[in-house]
């Protein structure tokens, strides 16, 4: 039988979000993760130990010339994603990179000129990969809708209300990079909820946007409504309050599809179709947070194995980095 060698992986980043990805990729036995950077290196050994890594850095360029992985996972701060990401590319490692992989459209479509020809590009948006969104897809697939019409998807948090015991917000003690990001609700968050509806619906453009500042505790915005209109003909609304008094700690989703033969309604931990066909499954929040890290990762490595086409490649994503980009224009003017 022959031999088939692991993927190995070098992870670039120590934050909170590593601990999912970490999770995910020590799920595919086809896969090693060979070493871990972070600037702050005591971040990286705390994480190493945690899962067994052998080799921790806190110099990326070291760590990839020593190690030559064949894949580097980007989950830093957004400001060093092309850098680190053009490291990557210039020695011939492929890159699966967390969202947004640039600060601003124009520098997204500049690493993609740049990076492009050179690696595979996978762009870690994981919002799609969720299980509720999946079988949203699947029922829309099999024609229990119909076309879609209308659609509202919204997002709702207190975390920047609610209090830990150090006195800072939820959200900003989990997150603290946050508290410095000039565009804040749609860069960081609503993006998953644009890309999202772009895989259910299809391409679409923003018609309207409106955003404000409530928490003085960040220096962007916190609320926002967003208007779109599908290529199919379908229209609706993106929103987002990350001060919203009473909703849950972590951002909790509702969604709603409108169709000609039924509708599909997400809500709390619910997902219905109703209409012709009438159909409910329900879904563990905790299991499908986690669940979306191991599918998005569990497809990047597939398709390295196959050759397939990445879902969320580098020139996909670009198109929901469009649609934020339209929404900050629409929202200054």
């Amino acid at each position: 039988m022959r031999h088939v060698e692991k993927l190995r992986v070098a992870i670039a980043g120590a934050g909170m979000v590593t601990r999912y990805h970490l999770k995910a990729w020590s799920c595919i036995p086809s896969v090693k993760v060979v070493a871990i950077y972070n600037r702050h290196l005591e971040k990286a050994i705390s994480r190493a130990k945690e899962f067994g890594i052998s080799k921790t850095y806190s110099d990326v360029a070291m760590m990839l010339d020593q190690e030559r992985p064949d894949a580097l996972d980007i989950a830093v701060s957004t400001e060093v994603h092309s850098e680190f990401a053009m490291m990557a590319a210039e020695r011939g490692i492929h890159i699966l990179c967390q969202k947004p992989m640039a600060p601003s459209f124009n520098e997204a479509e500049k690493l993609v000129a740049d990076v492009r020809g050179k690696v595979r590009f996978m762009v870690h948006e994981n919002w799609r990969f969720r299980p509720q969104y999946r079988q949203t897809a699947m029922w829309i697939a099999e024609g229990k809708t119909g076309p879609i019409n209308e659609f509202r998807f919204s997002t709702r948090s207190s975390g920047l209300l609610t209090r830990t015991e150090s006195g800072r917000p939820f959200a900003l003690e989990r997150q603290p990079f946050m508290v410095h990001m000039p565009g804040f609700l749609i860069l960081e968050l609503l993006i998953h909820h644009l890309d999202t509806i772009r895989f259910l619906l299809g391409n679409m453009w923003v018609v309207g946007a409106q955003t404000v500042h409530v928490s003085p505790e960040v220096i962007g915005e916190d609320v926002a409504v967003i208007l779109l209109k599908a290529e199919k003909g379908a229209i609706g609304s993106i929103s987002g309050n990350f001060s919203a008094s009473g909703a849950p700690l972590l951002p909790q989703d509702r969604l709603e599809l409108i169709g000609n033969r039924g509708s599909i309604i997400f809500d709390n931990d619910m997902l219905t179709l109703v209409g012709e066909t009438n159909e409910t499954v329900r879904f563990d929040l905790e299991e499908v947070y986690q669940s979306s890290y191991d599918n998005a990762i569990a497809h990047f490595v597939e398709a390295m194995g196959t050759g397939q086409p990445f879902e969320t490649d580098c020139l996909d994503n670009l198109k929901t980095l469009r649609l934020v980009d339209d929404a900050y224009r629409f929202a200054e003017t």
